[in-house]
């Protein structure tokens, strides 16, 4: 993103599997408020799919996971910050019976471009839409 941030949300959620729909909802709304109700799907899915992964693999007991949107542009990027760094995410291929392992496969498959950013404490999983 190098264009100027216009719009820009930020929310730390507990590590529940029931803020993963809040999330997702939200990312909807504010997508669409701002302007591009036609990615306003694709957005809610991938932040859906970045914030169970922070849950399942990336979320201490007591520790916040944080959905971060910016729409810069013509991009909107939603990003997933987690408190471990260690663990970083990467594709595979799930088993067509599995119930798991899909995730970064539909956030690739949506999104122009993703990445793993470290930070001092934790990690950073971003997706961007171009819109």
């Amino acid at each position: 993103m190098n264009d100027p941030v216009i719009r820009y949300d930020v929310v730390s959620y507990t590590p529940f599997p029931q803020n993963i729909p809040l999330a997702r909802r939200r990312t909807a709304r504010l997508v669409a408020e701002w302007g591009h109700p036609g990615v306003a799907g694709d957005a809610a899915v991938i932040v859906s799919e970045l914030a169970t992964n922070a849950l399942l693999h990336g979320c201490l007991r007591d520790r916040l996971f944080r959905v971060e949107l910016f729409l810069a542009g013509a991009v909107l990027r939603m990003a997933v910050t987690d408190p471990k760094g260690e663990r970083r995410p990467e594709p595979r291929t799930a088993d067509a019976d599995a119930q798991f392992g899909r995730g970064l496969l539909i956030v690739r498959t949506l999104a122009a471009r993703w990445d793993v950013d470290s930070l001092s404490v934790g990690k950073s999983v971003w997706a961007e839409l171009d819109v």
